[in-house]
C-alpha cells in the first residue's frame, strides 16, 4: 500500500459535522454552499497534503533531475494493486461528495476521476524527483486502472457492482524487518504486504440472478506471504509466494437502511471487507481459514 492511502478516506468524512437530517441527503439541485464548501475543503486537503509530503517525505531525497523507475516486479505487484484500490476510492468518494452537492451524476463522476487521478499523478511526479524512488509507469497504469474501474461501471451499469475491498492482519514478518515493514500498527498497515489482502467483491444478484441477495457478495482476494524484500523473492530463509483467496462478503451499500446518517457511515466502511471464512491457494496447496481478516 502507498503512503497516501487514507488521506481522502479520512477527509471524506468531513460531512459528518451536522445534525440536520436533510444534511445527509443528496441535494436534488445544485447547492452552491455545498459545492463551495466541498471545493474549499478538498482544495485545502489537496494543497496541504502535497506541501506536507514535499517538506516531510521528499525533502531529504529531492534531486533536480527527473527520472523514471521500473518497479513492476517489486513486492509481487501488491503495491500496484494498492495503487489501483486507492485510485478507485479517490474517484468514488470525490464523485459522491459532488453528487451530495447537487451536481449531475455525469458531472460528479468526471470531477471525481479527474481530481483523484490528478492528485495521484502529482505524487508520482514528486516521486520522479526523488533519488529514493522515481516516476513509475507501472504505478500510473495501476492508477488508471482504478479510476477506469469506477467510471467504467458508472457508464456500463449506472452503479458499482464490482467493489474493491481491503483487509489486514498483523504478521510476524514486521518484527524481522521493522524498518521496511513497520515498527508499529499504523506503519504495518501501510507497509507490511504480508498482512494486506485486496479483494474484489460482487453479488450475482446484481448480474441478473434475482434469487441471490444483492447485499451478499462473492469475493476474490490476492495477497502474499513471506515477502520481506521488495525486489527479491528470497530473504534469509523466507521464500516469497503469492496467495489467492475466495470468501464471502457484504455490500453495505445494498443493505436496506432508512436512516440517512447511518447510510453515509456504512458507505465509508464499504471499502473494508467483512471477515468471513476463506479458502486459499498458496504454493500449490489449498487450505481453509475459519475467519479471515
Amino acid at each position: 500500500m502507498n503512503k497516501y492511502f487514507f488521506i481522502f478516506f479520512l477527509a471524506s468524512n468531513f460531512i459528518f459535522a451536522q445534525s440536520d437530517k436533510s444534511f445527509w441527503r443528496d441535494s436534488d439541485s445544485m447547492n452552491k454552499s455545498r459545492i463551495l464548501g466541498s471545493s474549499l475543503i478538498m482544495g485545502t486537503i489537496y494543497a496541504g497534503s502535497i506541501t506536507y509530503l514535499q517538506q516531510v517525505w521528499y525533502k531529504e531525497s529531492f534531486q533536480k533531475n527527473f527520472h523514471f523507475f521500473n518497479d513492476g516486479k517489486n513486492w509481487l505487484q501488491m503495491d500496484k494493486v494498492g495503487h489501483g484500490y486507492t485510485s478507485y476510492y479517490l474517484s468514488e468518494k470525490i464523485s459522491r461528495t459532488f453528487r451530495w452537492s447537487g451536481l449531475s451524476k455525469n458531472e460528479s463522476n468526471l470531477i471525481g476521476v479527474s481530481l483523484g487521478f490528478s492528485y495521484l499523478t502529482t505524487l508520482e511526479i514528486l516521486d520522479g524527483f526523488s533519488k529514493d524512488w522515481g516516476f513509475s509507469l507501472w504505478d500510473m497504469g495501476a492508477n488508471i486502472t482504478g479510476s477506469a474501474l469506477f467510471i467504467g461501471q458508472e457508464y456500463a451499469f449506472s452503479k458499482q457492482i464490482f467493489i474493491p475491498k481491503f483487509s489486514f492482519q498483523t504478521t510476524k514478518y514486521s518484527s524481522i524487518r521493522p524498518e521496511v515493514l513497520g515498527s508499529n500498527f499504523p506503519e504495518q498497515l501501510l507497509k507490511d504486504y504480508n498482512g494486506q489482502t485486496y479483494w474484489l467483491s460482487f453479488s450475482p444478484g446484481n448480474l441478473g440472478w434475482n434469487s441471490f441477495p444483492k447485499w451478499l457478495c462473492l469475493s476474490f482476494g490476492y495477497s502474499v506471504d513471506e515477502k520481506l524484500a521488495g525486489n527479491s523473492e528470497i530473504y534469509q530463509n523466507y521464500y516469497a509466494k503469492r496467495e489467492y483467496l475466495f470468501s464471502l462478503d457484504l455490500n453495505l451499500n445494498e443493505l436496506e437502511v432508512k436512516n440517512e446518517f447511518l447510510k453515509k457511515v456504512l458507505r465509508q466502511f464499504n471499502m473494508i471487507k467483512v471477515p468471513f471464512p476463506a479458502i486459499y491457494l498458496k504454493d500449490s496447496k489449498i487450505g481453509v481459514n475459519p475467519i479471515y481478516f
